[in-house]
């Protein structure tokens, strides 16, 4: 079997999916095709694998392939140095793993000369051999026969200690070097060791955040990611000490590990003559080769899969957010709060675009409170704006205060008040695509603008700020920065393209990430856009500068056209399946005008009835469904958050009040709710619901309305913490107590996996990263 065959069976294997399917499915992506394109309009190619599934093929097939490159490449060094033994070569052809590649390479690898080199080259190996091979031998009497004066670079061996020295460095490098006996131990680390965290002496109070780990021992293989990168930023910040041990190790006569060596290579304490020098051998082998490269190959490991696990929260939390419901085109006023500076007001119309702005001063030091009332009256009467949209920056709540005054006052008007996530707004106002599309305009107004749009249509707005900054992340500047880009801007491509882009409405912005386009090319769209007026074809895509076929394929059925020539491009229905929905139209005898939205005919059609060799029944299927709802939004209604009045700051807040909130961000240990004091709550896993909770998405995503209920708030730390079981009763350490029961943290609700104690996660492990949630973080970041 050759690679490219290996790798489709062993890919078919690992997602459960037929052979047939993943070369189809890698035959389209060697083509330059993209995974939306992929997903929604080659079903019938990949047997209909979604987005998901094709994300993880692709990422796979690149270490598939890259495994495959390394090992033709040792097999060649190997093979150069003529030591590739037939044995050798089998296993090498049968490593899964590139870590198991590697261990296979190791003795053969390149390296600088090290001292068992130097011992070889004067001659040590057979003395190493000879006392391994017989223990009986006296390692005194047979290192006397290997004295040698000095040659060229090779030095001299005057006494027999320094010719065991040289046998026992020998044998180190061999021991160490097993790729067998070194794979067995590093399972065996990963899977019993303990990831043991200390607090350096005199960093207790500096390091107060990291008080959870002062004395932490916990099963390495089985950390939580977020409590993994608290760990590693303690240390990576001079406050902890990390170690890998095995359990009993400081108890036994000989660690663990070096009784695993011994018996690997058959050493054993008989009372023989190289036995004592042996079991040193061993435990060099053990502390001086094998122990830190192990322990740091781990704890790279621990790093790596805790790093990923935090970029799926992210990327997570991300989809929920780009996917969250939009207002909906209305003409929008801003206010974007502050004190001093007052608070910033922008107006733009039902499209986005910038209508007028304004700064007015409710709050102290000026409390212009009625001259503020009346110019937003003035604004919202001038631009009939139906909704107003409050930054949750600093004085958001007295601000939606006087939005909510000025709703009341014009309430013969149809106006609604709704608080925005700030979260990215001054980022992008600051940005270079900002002063490009709001060139007139100062930073601050940009802001407003940019909280006005998101309450619109947030993917449309969302898309031209840097996802890291828009603060759904967990520990999301302690993980790689390049994986972290890479799945987020995969997120926003697969976000873009389920919603689709109106072609003559989205900024250049939102079209490069629609698939098959780039930066290049929607600047391309746009000044087509601008020079000619509005696409009235999806086929005039054709006429934009350096826009083929090839990109025209993967990018026309995410683009929409609203009253177009033809009504299917305001429809996900590709234009290659055009001549299909007309040969529907035809059997049904209907126009394909009168065919749209006519949900009784639709409904009644057999998709096998029009499905051939190029449209098989998925295809026909999505096409029907589209047909009867052309260019509908999957994302949800339109919902807000309904602030409690007089709820403002953390001392407004007591143990027992249920207030409605909505989410911002959640992590692998719960979910941390804005309820409007200027400081999320979090709602620890165990709280989040009657029953166990495995996953805390499987209850709640970034952006959903939930009702909660106050357990503890500590003003110091501004802390708070909260509940989404309903009846449950804060104790007098504000742990949270169902009923009659015993404190969560106590009894039943505090157990985890295998009976063990769920801690309240408090501290460095217990706080989100990025804006959204960043109130519980700021000092910890800061420090």
């Amino acid at each position: 079997m050759d690679a490219h065959a290996k790798i489709i069976a062993r890919l078919a294997e690992e997602l459960a999916v037929r052979p047939q399917q993943v070369a189809a499915t890698v035959e389209l992506l060697d083509g330059g095709a993209t995974v939306p394109f992929i997903a929604r309009y080659r079903k019938e190619v990949t047997g209909a694998l979604d987005d998901t599934q094709l994300r993880e093929l692709d990422e796979r097939l690149r270490y598939l392939r890259e495994l495959e490159e390394r090992r033709e490449a040792v097999l060649a060094a190997i093979d150069e140095q003529g030591k590739l033994s037939d044995d050798l070569a089998r296993l090498i052809r049968a490593a899964d793993t590139k870590q198991r590649l590697e261990d296979l390479y190791l003795p053969y690898r390149k390296k600088r000369r090290t001292k068992a080199q130097i011992a070889r080259e004067a001659g040590l190996e057979p003395l190493a051999d000879a006392l391994l091979a017989n223990p009986g031998l006296d390692p005194q009497v047979e290192a006397a026969h290997y004295l040698r004066p000095a040659e060229g670079e090779t030095p001299a061996i005057e006494d027999a200690k320094a010719a065991l020295d040289g046998a026992k460095q020998i044998l180190m490098e061999r021991f160490a070097e097993d790729a067998e006996l070194v794979g067995r131990l590093r399972e065996r680390l990963w899977h019993e060791g303990l990831l043991s965290a200390r607090v350096l002496e005199g960093k207790e109070q500096e390091g107060a955040k990291f008080s959870d780990y002062f004395e932490h021992d916990e099963p390495l293989a089985k950390v939580p990611s977020h409590r993994a990168l608290a760990m590693f930023r303690g240390r990576n910040e001079g406050v902890l000490s990390l170690a890998l041990k095995l359990p009993g190790e400081d108890e036994a006569p000989l660690h663990p590990a070096q009784v695993a060596i011994a018996r690997h290579f058959e050493i054993r304490d008989e009372g023989r003559a190289a036995d004592k020098w042996l079991a040193e051998v061993v435990r060099w082998t053990w502390r001086v080769k094998l122990y830190t490269h192990l322990e740091t190959e781990l704890m790279g490991r621990l790093r790596e899969s805790a790093e990923l696990a935090a970029i799926e929260v992210f990327a997570a939390n991300l989809k929920d957010l780009l996917l969250a419901a939009p207002a909906g085109p209305k003409s929008t006023l801003a206010i974007d709060p502050g004190l001093r500076t007052g608070c910033k007001v922008a107006v733009v119309d039902a499209t986005g675009q910038f209508l007028e702005q304004a700064t007015i001063f409710p709050h102290a030091p000026r409390n212009a409170w009625d001259a503020s009332l009346a110019e937003l009256a003035r604004l919202v009467e001038k631009h009939d704006v139906e909704l107003i949209a409050v930054g949750n920056g600093t004085a958001s709540r007295e601000t939606d205060r006087l939005a909510g005054e000025l709703v009341k006052r014009l309430s013969g008007r149809r106006l609604a008040k709704v608080m925005v996530s700030e979260a990215g707004a001054s980022v992008y106002s600051a940005s270079e695509y900002a002063a490009r599309e709001l060139p007139d305009l100062d930073v601050t107004i940009r802001g407003a603008v940019s909280i006005a749009r998101r309450l619109q249509d947030p993917l449309a707005e969302l898309v031209k700020i840097e996802p890291k900054s828009i603060g759904v992340g967990q520990y999301q500047h302690d993980v790689s920065q390049l994986q972290l880009s890479k799945s987020l801007e995969a997120v926003i491509e697969d976000c873009v393209n389920a919603v689709g882009v109106d072609l003559n409405t989205a900024s250049s912005a939102l079209l490069a990430r629609v698939a098959g386009l780039n930066a290049a090319l929607a600047e391309n769209i746009v000044a087509r856009r601008n020079a000619e007026g509005a696409f009235a074809s999806r086929k005039q895509l054709l006429d934009v500068s350096r826009l083929g076929p090839k990109t025209f394929e993967q990018c026309a059925g995410f683009l929409r056209i609203m009253n177009g020539d033809n009504p299917l491009d305001g429809s996900a229905v590709h234009p290659e399946a055009y001549p299909l929905v007309e040969r529907i139209a035809d059997r049904s005898g209907r126009e394909v005008t009168s065919l749209i939205g006519d949900s009784a005919t639709l409904k009644a059609l057999r998709p096998a009835d029009f499905a051939d060799e190029r449209f098989g029944v998925p295809t026909v299927n999505d096409i029907l469904k589209e047909l009867d709802k052309p260019g509908r939004d999957p994302r949800p209604e339109f919902k807000a958050a309904e602030f409690r009045e007089g709820v403002e700051t953390l001392k407004d807040l007591e143990p027992g009040m249920i207030l409605e909130g909505s989410v911002t961000n959640v992590t692998h240990f719960g979910a941390f709710v804005d309820i409007g004091v200027h400081q999320d709550g979090l709602v620890h896993i165990s709280a989040l619901s009657d029953k166990f909770v495995e996953d805390p998405r499987s209850v709640v995503k970034a952006g959903d309305i939930v009702k909660v209920k106050v357990m503890s708030v500590d003003i110091p730390r501004a802390r708070i913490g909260l509940s989404m079981r309903l009846d449950d009763q804060p104790d007098e350490e504000g742990a949270p107590r169902r009923g009659g029961e015993r404190p969560a943290g106590k009894g039943q609700g505090a157990k985890g996996r295998g009976g063990k104690p769920r801690r309240q996660s408090s501290g460095a492990d217990s706080q989100p990263m990025g804006a959204l949630g960043a109130a519980l973080l700021k000092a910890r970041d800061k420090g």
